[in-house]
């Protein structure tokens, strides 16, 4: 394992299925963009000279209502963005698997980086 990254719930402004004005989303993703890659370098996790490798997310909702794997990993785009940035490794080399897992107060996203 290279390492842990923990982030906050998503905005609910980058849901795919979010009415909102573009300003408003093209913020959220930026800054969610800018809090992975801090959140990568606060894990100790740097450049990584690999090929590819293999993320799983863990997905801890803030609640128990009902949402879909994939909204939730579309919420999570620029969060991807941003590991890619600290790791110097393109997301569209990674294996992703993506799970839910039990509510936790305020929700939150863990995102586990292998070697493949």
């Amino acid at each position: 394992m290279i390492g842990e990254i923990s982030l906050p719930w998503p905005s609910r402004y980058l849901h795919p299925n979010a009415r909102v004005h573009w300003s408003r989303k093209a913020f959220a993703t930026s800054r969610s963009r800018w809090d992975a890659d801090i959140a990568t370098r606060a894990a100790g996790i740097s450049k990584l000279d690999l090929a590819s490798l293999k993320a799983t997310i863990v997905f801890h909702p803030p609640d128990k209502r009902r949402r879909d794997l994939d909204g939730m990993l579309s919420s999570c785009k620029a969060y991807l963005d941003g590991i890619s940035d600290a790791i110097g490794i393109d997301d569209s080399a990674w294996e992703i698997a993506i799970r839910r897992d039990e509510p936790v107060k305020n929700g939150a996203v863990k995102v586990i980086l292998e070697i493949v």
